[in-house]
């Protein structure tokens, strides 16, 4: 029986071909072979697309259900040819077996398609990911920029350290022979290792309180004045809390005019100890600083110190003799500052007026380019 339908399965001959059925009309025969023909052709391109698509991208998803498709279509291509085959041949068990399988591709594709249905649904929209897309080049964006933000304050921030590592340096040569200097011209007035020993070390503990000030301020390179002229003076406050007046406008002072007008008030204020008012009962110190119009219509800073005369004031101001306090006061502090001072008597008042331009008086150690020149102005033109 088995030999029987096999034989039956490949012998044509009992059909008539399926052009029968169309009467054999050109028209009709060539609609029908054209019809399939376009089809089969279209259904032999897309899967040779889909899987060229596989082939290039390994990494899509669901790529099972992609072949599926493909093999589906293909054996769909093959009945339509099969079917311009049966309008002279009447091959139809054949293309019942084409028909079968086809069936079967499909259905399975369709089974796999539907249980892949929840997995399709939660793919993101082409909407989505470009929302996230954006998120993403937004943030690497953002990040970029605080890459380089962050890039450029590290060079900032070295630079500023190469900067005040050579600046530490210089100050420090600086300091080391400006000390030099008031160690020799202290010991040129000095009667005794005592007197000296005094002289020096007010002066060089001047110096570094001036300087330690400015650098506990905010930015390590300029202070208020009020603060300096305060700390420098603290010790005469405190010894004379009601004789001493400290006025003037809230102004910023770099290191360099921070060291020569602690010197200078150093100055002043031991002379007043020891000659001027701080000696008298009745005596009194006033401290003002302003900010006037220069002859050049430019902003100077003028610092004044007026105290009472005493009569060894006057023996002392009248005198030939020019010490290194003198020197220091009139011709070292202006110079390194850039600006002017004079000593006179008003009303029988002691008067130091002290004229700065306040750029300055602003300027930290830039202002002098070689370090050696504090000590040029102390020892070649100053020294007795």
């Amino acid at each position: 029986m088995s030999e029987a339908l096999a034989r039956q399965m490949v012998q044509f001959g009992d059909y008539m071909p399926h052009g029968m059925c169309l009467l054999w009309q050109p028209w009709l025969v060539v609609l029908w072979a054209g019809s399939d023909l376009l089809i089969f052709l279209s259904y032999m391109a897309i899967p040779f697309a889909l899987l060229t698509v596989l082939r290039k991208r390994r990494d899509i998803p669901f790529s099972g259900i992609v072949v599926l498709f493909a093999s589906f279509i293909l054996l769909c291509g093959l009945t339509h040819l099969f079917g311009i085959v049966t309008l002279w041949m009447p091959i139809y068990p054949i293309v019942g077996w084409l028909k079968l399988a086809t069936g079967l591709v499909s259905m399975a594709t369709a089974i796999v398609l539907f249980r892949m249905i929840p997995q399709l649904v939660a793919l993101p929209s082409p909407a989505a990911l470009a929302e996230v897309n954006a998120e993403l080049t937004e943030a690497r964006d953002t990040l970029e920029a605080k890459v380089k933000e962050r890039t450029a304050e590290l060079a900032a921030a070295n630079a500023s350290l190469a900067i005040q590592a050579r600046e530490a340096v210089h100050r420090s040569n600086n300091l080391l022979t400006v000390v030099g200097s008031l160690a020799r011209q202290s010991a040129r007035g000095s009667v005794s290792v005592d007197e000296y020993v005094d002289t020096f070390t007010g002066r060089v503990e001047a110096l570094a309180g001036a300087t330690a000030s400015v650098m506990r301020g905010e930015d390590e390179t300029s202070e208020l004045l009020d603060k300096i002229v305060r700390r420098q003076l603290e010790p005469t406050i405190l010894a004379y809390p009601d004789k001493i007046r400290i006025e003037g406008p809230p102004v910023r002072i770099g290191s360099e005019a921070a060291q020569q007008i602690g010197l200078a008030l150093h100055e002043l204020a031991t002379n007043a100890q020891k000659y001027g008012a701080l000696g008298d009962d009745e005596g009194g110190i006033d401290i003002e600083w302003t900010i006037e119009r220069g002859a050049d219509a430019r902003p100077l800073f003028v610092l004044t110190w007026a105290e009472m005369m005493t009569d060894e004031a006057r023996r002392a101001f009248g005198s030939k003799r020019t010490g290194f306090g003198t020197k220091l006061l009139t011709r070292i502090v202006p110079t390194m500052l850039r600006g002017r001072a004079a000593r006179e008597i008003v009303a029988d008042r002691f008067v130091y007026r002290l004229e700065i331009g306040l750029e300055e008086l602003a300027a930290g150690t830039k202002g002098s380019k070689d370090e050696a020149l504090a000590a040029r102005i102390v020892d070649e033109n100053f020294g007795d």
